[in-house]
């Protein structure tokens, strides 16, 4: 289950940069025939994720899939390596990364100033790592603490959450669309 979450993230991610083609390679065999429909299962758990998968490809014009062997794979060599020099107080037991997939956090900016998206000082600060000429020491401190809660990822902007969730930040425009699409099909909601 762990690795097709990881998967589920990877492709999220990639929709959300908006990239019509991907190549996924993958040493989990099982994963990728899964996904591939060579292999099938029966265990209730992983179909909601295969399922999950398919929807997203869903997203691209062209989306395939690749076995790689475990020694191929740099990354997983490389996350390996970084495990494995982290030290847990208990030897014996391994915090494991739960990832919740949660469709909509709503909080609504009334009025985005000068037309420009509630986060631009903030995305702005993040590529250039400059303030403005007139900010003043307390606008540059809140900026920086800010700052400290969202990673820029190409165009996109993720909030980061308490419990390591990421949240895409988007603007009233944006909004708008998220909500409807959201609200389609959930009759309680709208």
């Amino acid at each position: 289950m762990a690795e097709y979450e990881a998967c589920i993230l990877g492709i999220r991610m990639t929709v959300n940069m908006n990239i019509n083609e991907l190549l996924v390679l993958g040493d989990s065999d099982l994963l990728i025939h899964q996904v591939q429909g060579e292999w099938t299962t029966k265990n209730v758990k992983i179909l909601l994720y295969l399922y999950c998968i398919k929807e997203l490809c869903k997203k691209f014009t062209k989306i395939e899939f690749k076995h790689i062997l475990r020694i191929q794979n740099e990354f997983v060599d490389a996350f390996t390596t970084v495990s494995s020099m982290t030290h847990h107080p208990d030897k014996n037991y391994i915090d494991f990364i739960k990832i919740e997939v949660r469709y909509v956090y709503y909080f609504h900016v009334e009025e985005e100033p000068y037309n420009k998206p509630w986060y631009y000082d903030i995305k702005r600060f993040l590529e250039t790592r400059e303030y403005l000429e007139n900010d003043t020491k307390d606008q540059k401190r809140a900026l920086r603490r800010l700052a400290n809660h969202v990673f820029l990822n190409g165009e996109v902007l993720y909030w980061r959450t308490p419990d390591l969730g990421h949240l895409t930040c988007v603007d009233t425009t944006k909004e708008t669309e998220v909500l409807e699409e959201y609200t389609e099909g959930h009759e309680d909601l709208t």
